[in-house]
């Protein structure tokens, strides 16, 4: 350790603040949270500690400096350590991804008629939230329930405010139609009511009421009404019971436990909504060496931070140094008092017992998923010939809409897992027309180029196409220097004649194809590679078009220049959401203006169009390609 170090650990403060470990080039590689920093950073040094840990050694030779931040207390610490490892992301950190957010039903109470949401984020807005749900059939199922039995809205306001006649979804006895028809809203908040009472699993309360509304139905000689109240009794209970009861107190936990082999970890989170258990999902890490409980409290501060539902208990496997401040930290975020525990008995103990079995057994499938992973790529580095083993494969793909707006994907995959912080989209810049070849090549330069200045290559480039663009891609691997990296083009199958041709593999130096069994895992890894980067140019191809046609569809609009244009899209994302936007929501958006918002308006919602169409609707978008859309920056 150097002088300078070791000076700097001498004069370490003693309060409540973050830590920043850097490397030799200044690079962060751990931030963490300490109540005393003195005492937290000094214990990574203390050669007296018994700590066995492989990092431990490194850290002499590793580290570079250490930066210390004080704050006034351990809530502020939380708050701190969580901005700065989302800015940073430190190697050693554990971190969250934004698609880590689970999904959530919301209702927003206070309006007469409440539709039911999907959100993947808490606000403090006055409606109520259920969930989390950990997996898109759970949230299926349950919809499908909801739709069937309580017949509430999905549409947005401004549908309900301008529809004229009913949907689809009244005519198969899915909503009710308030848009349309004169619903009771005494009525319609009822089923909202028992809606929420079979979210929350009280079975009781909601059969009971059930019950009694199929009697009145019976006697009032309504047997159609009485037969729905019937069926609908009868799948409640069902789906009820498939809800196993975790313990006496009817509250809503979190409950997450730390499972370890060497420096791989798994954190498990456990869903208890009223007392009964509901799901669980589990959060792969690996490359970690510093304390259990260190990282779990770390996770459980980015868990809550990303916007998930707060339940009022959470129980850990691990007592976090800054329980109290955690504790405090998200009580202050759900507006009501949240404890933070480590059971040591009773039925608490018996929850958090649940949720670490759960996390070995996540571990030991991912373990065994592995091996089978590296066994494929064995075999896909002998049967190509490799150099080396692909662990580390990279996709690209060439889209274009009838020769024009050319765009390219990149994708990558790591020891068979997708790895989207490493997907790239990329503009073709000096090709003029339809020649994929020559965009290939751009392609191809381009992310050479840049691996030169970043030195991250993967082990094998993997073309969408034949000899064509493989040849592309190589005379881009030449003309750059790069040659130590395996390159193969995938050819997709074709039907010719009623027959059907096998997928293909092309590899330089070599005339004919290498056909892989077309059933073998082999082939499915790198037909599954391929087949997201088509699917992921394709999208950013859409979302261009997309782009340009909301341009030249607001360009008939007096008064709205570019700079209104780009507003309105770094607002809204798409016209879709423009045509839904009410006229007082225009008007706020910056550089818009009253007047502007009016004309804007007014164009998309003409008084002789009784639907409220917009007048290019062959350039509009589906609702679901809008809630898809993203916009760049």
């Amino acid at each position: 350790m150097d002088a300078l170090l070791q000076e700097k650990l001498l004069s370490l403060p003693t309060g409540p603040g973050v830590y920043l470990m850097k490397d030799r080039s200044g690079g962060v590689v751990y931030v963490g949270k300490a109540v005393n920093l003195r005492s937290r950073v000094r214990s990574y040094f203390n050669r007296g500690s018994g700590d066995s840990r492989a990092f431990i050694p490194l850290l002499e030779h590793l580290l570079g400096d250490i930066e210390t931040l004080v704050v006034n207390t351990e809530k502020e610490a939380l708050l701190l350590e969580n901005e700065l490892i989302k800015k940073y992301k430190p190697r050693f950190n554990v971190q969250l991804r934004d698609d880590k957010n689970f999904i959530c039903l919301r209702f927003d109470v206070a309006h007469p008629f409440p539709r039911i949401e999907i959100v993947r984020r808490v606000a403090k807005d006055g409606a109520r939230y259920f969930g989390p749900y950990a997996s898109a059939s759970s949230i299926r199922e349950t919809l499908r329930i909801l739709n069937r039995y309580f017949q509430l809205r999905t549409c947005t306001d401004h549908v309900l405010g301008h529809r004229t006649r009913p949907c689809l979804v009244h005519q198969i006895g899915r909503c009710s139609a308030p848009c349309v028809y004169e619903v009771s809203r005494s009525v319609y908040r009822e089923n909202v009511d028992e809606a929420m009472l079979f979210l929350e699993g009280k079975a009781d309360q909601l059969v009971e009421r059930l019950r009694l509304r199929m009697k009145d139905a019976s006697q009032s000689l309504m047997f159609e009404e009485a037969a729905r109240l019937r069926d609908q009794l009868i799948a409640m209970e069902r789906s009820l019971e498939r809800q196993k009861v975790a313990g006496s107190e009817a509250i809503d936990q979190d409950i997450f436990s730390l499972y370890r082999e060497a420096d791989r970890i798994i954190i498990y989170a456990l869903f208890v909504r009223r007392g009964r258990m509901t799901g669980g999902r589990s959060f792969m890490f690996s490359g970690q060496e510093f304390p259990d409980g260190e990282l779990l409290e770390s996770f459980i501060n980015l868990y809550y931070g990303e916007g998930n539902l707060i339940p009022k208990e959470i129980l850990l496997s691990l007592e976090p140094e800054g329980a109290e401040g955690l504790s405090e930290l998200l009580s202050e975020k759900k507006g009501e008092r949240v404890r933070v525990l480590t059971p040591q008995r009773g039925e608490k103990l018996e929850l958090v017992r649940i949720s670490e079995q759960n996390a070995r057994q996540a571990f030991l499938e991912q373990k065994q998923s592995k091996e089978e992973t590296l066994a494929i790529l064995e075999r896909l580095k002998d049967r190509l010939s490799l150099a080396r083993l692909p662990r580390r494969m990279e996709c690209f793909d060439i889209s274009h809409f009838q020769g024009s707006t050319m765009v390219a994907s990149q994708v990558a995959m790591v020891d068979g897992e997708l790895d989207k912080a490493h997907y790239r989209h990329f503009r073709i810049k000096t090709v003029q027309g339809q020649d994929d070849f020559a965009s290939m090549y751009e392609v191809l330069s381009r992310r050479l180029k840049r691996s030169q200045t970043e030195g991250e290559m993967p082990d094998l480039l993997i073309i969408d196409g034949g000899k064509g663009q493989l040849g592309a891609a190589y005379a881009a691997m030449k003309d750059t220097g790069v040659l130590n990296v395996d390159v193969v083009g995938l050819a997709k199958s074709r039907v010719t004649q009623d027959e059907k041709s096998p997928e293909r593999v092309f590899i330089l130096n070599r005339k004919e194809p290498i056909v892989l069994s077309q059933t073998s895992a082999e082939l499915f890894l790198l037909t599954r590679l391929r087949d997201e980067a088509h699917r992921f140019a394709i999208t950013f191809q859409q979302r261009m078009m997309r782009r340009r046609n909301f341009q030249s569809v607001l360009e008939d609009i007096a008064g709205i220049g570019d700079k209104r244009k780009k507003a309105l899209l770094r607002h809204f994302g798409s016209l879709k959401r423009v045509r839904d936007a009410p006229l007082a929501e225009l008007s706020k958006v910056e550089g818009v203006g009253n007047s502007a918002a009016k004309r804007i308006f007014e164009f998309l919602h003409p008084t002789s169009d009784p639907e409220g169409d917009a007048p290019d609707l062959a350039r509009e978008i589906s609702l679901e390609d809008a809630q898809q859309e993203t916009v760049e920056p």
